[in-house]
């Protein structure tokens, strides 16, 4: 996995965007404003270690976050107190499954250490495959022994099960792949 820190220039444009705008327009499930301040700097710290430019985009976005190379991507970012771990589970909303994206990238943040880490990717197809789904009021049991009740349909993936990003610049390389992979 990956570990960059995250500027606090960004942080603060973030938050200021985020206080502004509801980027959360799918009428279910849209996330708090702290879920969208995360999944939107997670975005921007992605596209910023790909080398490419920061996005501040007004309401929904259609279900991916960028497109390289013809392949939609969506990145799906969790907010945590701790870095990620190989064990350590990724969520994705269930509600989304029907909307425009290729392939996810995973990312965590840590909130503490202020740390932005990529943990894996993964093609849509697959996380639907081989993750595991729980039903909307699913009780579910972290590592640390807490739990969670889930309030919509939720797939669940390890980051072991994805797949390693060693270095972003790499995603390039991986979607030129699989857009050769998706015209055949």
């Amino acid at each position: 996995m990956i570990s960059e820190s995250i500027p606090t220039a960004l942080k603060e444009k973030t938050w200021d965007y985020c206080r502004k705008n509801n980027m959360g327009k799918r009428g279910d499930f849209d996330g708090s404003p702290e879920q969208q301040y995360t999944g939107l700097l997670g975005e921007n710290m992605l596209r910023i270690l790909m080398g490419l430019t920061p996005s501040w985009k007004v309401g929904f976005d259609g279900g991916h976050d960028l497109v390289v190379n013809s392949v939609k991507i969506d990145v799906k970012t969790m907010g945590r107190t701790v870095d990620p771990k190989p064990h350590y589970i990724n969520n994705f909303v269930g509600l989304q499954d029907k909307l425009d994206a290729d392939l996810f990238v995973f990312c965590s943040i840590n909130k503490t250490t202020n740390s932005f880490w990529i943990c894996g990717m993964i093609a849509k197809h697959d996380l639907l495959k081989s993750g595991s789904y729980f039903p909307k009021g699913s009780v579910r049991k972290r590592s640390d022994g807490t739990e969670f009740t889930c309030m919509a349909p939720l797939y669940e993936i390890r980051n072991d099960y994805l797949v390693e990003i060693n270095n972003p610049i790499s995603i390039w390389a991986y979607t030129h792949e699989y857009a050769d992979f998706l015209v055949r």
